[in-house]
């Protein structure tokens, strides 16, 4: 019997690739968003597809659908576009979790939240395991996102043991590839984008703060694979790649990969940025049969060509530095 999933924002970075996974699959899709970060662009390759539906809302307002599963992606997940409206962000997860959450408990069917690494803050435990509650100012300029997640994370917990729901909560850290948003202030993009037009390449602060970086195909296989298990298993599992290294060494390799002539150059910090990123994957191994494949270099050489390709059209030349 053919599934149909709903994915809200499923015209964003992630959520498009998910969708794509999901049609392979042969499911039909119902891909929702309201292109607040999302681009049409991103699955207008998909709209010819008798599978795919593409329907333009915002999730703080109810949603009335027939569907098997929902993935929960609505939110802006960048600091410069979840800052952008801040109270709109925070209404996005918790009230667009309430409304999710809903139809799921309507309709009887597992829903999916994509929650985040941020739920963990500036974290004092490292690497971060599932069962740290976090160090996260609540009132900081990213708490609007923080927070948001870390409510949403209650609101899931609470209608599982309420109403005996069937959730899934996985916390995703750092994710790159292919249609990110190329001003989107993360810093693969915004290390790639600056290499490949030969601008200076911007570290904040010292670039001695890590990372992990996840490819957003290993990424999709383990949401999938969390939306598999059965009915009972909630997580929160966290998704992402153990191998950390700093910032500066990603300037570095992606300045290298491109061969640009980029310098670095350094700014300050921004408030409450966590000096350090990096999952305790074990869950995932044990629960999911999960861990990354794709070796970071080889996924930054398929985001430089993605990110080439887009501002090569955009400009119409040659971007890469001299």
């Amino acid at each position: 019997m053919t599934k149909r999933s709903l994915v809200t924002g499923g015209s964003g970075f992630i959520g498009s690739h998910l969708c794509e996974r999901l049609l392979a699959q042969g499911h039909e899709v119902l891909c929702v968003d309201n292109f607040f970060t999302g681009r049409r662009a991103n699955v207008e390759h998909l709209l010819d597809q008798k599978r795919f539906e593409l329907l333009r809302h915002d999730i703080t307002f109810p949603l009335y659908v027939e569907v098997d599963e929902i993935y929960n992606l609505a939110c802006p997940a960048s600091p410069i576009h979840y800052q952008f409206d801040p109270v709109q962000t925070t209404k996005t997860s918790v009230v667009g979790a309430i409304n999710m959450l809903g139809l799921a408990k309507r309709l009887k069917i597992p829903v999916l939240q994509a929650s985040t690494s941020e739920v963990y803050g500036d974290p004092t435990v490292h690497p971060q395991v599932e069962g740290y509650w976090g160090n996260v100012n609540p009132i900081g300029p990213r708490s609007c996102y923080d927070e948001g997640k870390r409510c949403a994370e209650t609101l899931f917990f609470d209608y599982h043991r309420q109403h005996k729901m069937d959730i899934k909560v996985i916390r995703i850290f750092n994710t790159y590839g292919p249609r990110m948003h190329p001003n989107d202030g993360r810093v693969v993009s915004n290390f790639v984008v600056q290499a490949l037009q030969g601008k200076d390449i911007t570290i904040y602060g010292t670039g001695k703060q890590t990372r992990s970086f996840c490819f957003v195909d290993d990424l999709v296989e383990g949401m999938m694979k969390t939306m598999a298990t059965k009915p009972g298993y909630t997580g929160p599992v966290n998704l992402g790649n153990p191998v950390e290294q700093t910032v500066g060494e990603l300037a570095n390799t992606v300045v290298r990969l491109v061969g640009s002539s980029s310098k670095v150059v350094y700014s300050d910090l921004p408030m409450d940025d966590p000096k350090q990123r990096k999952p305790d994957i074990s869950k995932a191994r044990a629960e999911l049969n999960w861990e990354p494949r794709v070796p970071v270099e080889e996924g930054l050489k398929r985001t430089i060509a993605y990110f080439d390709d887009l501002l090569s059209r955009q400009s119409g030349q040659d971007t890469r530095g001299a």
